[in-house]
C-alpha cells in the first residue's frame, strides 16, 4: 500500500474536490461535512469520469400521510455526485447508488497527517 499525497486540508472547502492521478489510476477526493472521502474516478455504469460530475443534494419526494405527493425537495442529509456521462448518482459519503445498493464506487481510505491529505492505494 502506498500513501499518495493529495494536498493540504486548508485547500478544501465544504463540498470541495480534487482529482489526482497515480499511475493509471484517477482518484477523486472530496470534503463533505467535515470529512474526506475518496473514490476511483470511474463510474460503475459505463466508466465515465464520475468524480468530475456535479455535486448536489439528493432530490426526495415528499409524501403525505394519505400517500399523495406533496412535491420534491432537496435532502438535507444526502449529498450526491452525478456522473456527467449518463446521470448516475452516488452518495458522496458511502459511494452507493441510491436506487441500486450493489452499484457502488470503488472507495479508498484517506489519511490526514499534520494537515496533509493522503489517499491509501
Amino acid at each position: 500500500m502506498v500513501d499518495v499525497y493529495v494536498g493540504c486540508e486548508e485547500e478544501f472547502e465544504d463540498r470541495g474536490r480534487k482529482v489526482i492521478v497515480h499511475g493509471d489510476l484517477e482518484i477523486g477526493v472530496f470534503f463533505v461535512d467535515g470529512e474526506f472521502y475518496a473514490y476511483e474516478n470511474k463510474c460503475v455504469h459505463q466508466g465515465g469520469p464520475v468524480c468530475q460530475g456535479r455535486i448536489l443534494n439528493r432530490v426526495v419526494e415528499l409524501i403525505a400521510e394519505d400517500k399523495t405527493s406533496q412535491g420534491l425537495a432537496w435532502s438535507e442529509e444526502d449529498v450526491h455526485i452525478v456522473c456527467p456521462w449518463h446521470g448516475y448518482e452516488f452518495n458522496l459519503k458511502t459511494g452507493i447508488h441510491p436506487g441500486y445498493k450493489n452499484a457502488r464506487l470503488r472507495a479508498f481510505d484517506i489519511k490526514v497527517k499534520n494537515g496533509e491529505i493522503y489517499v491509501v492505494t
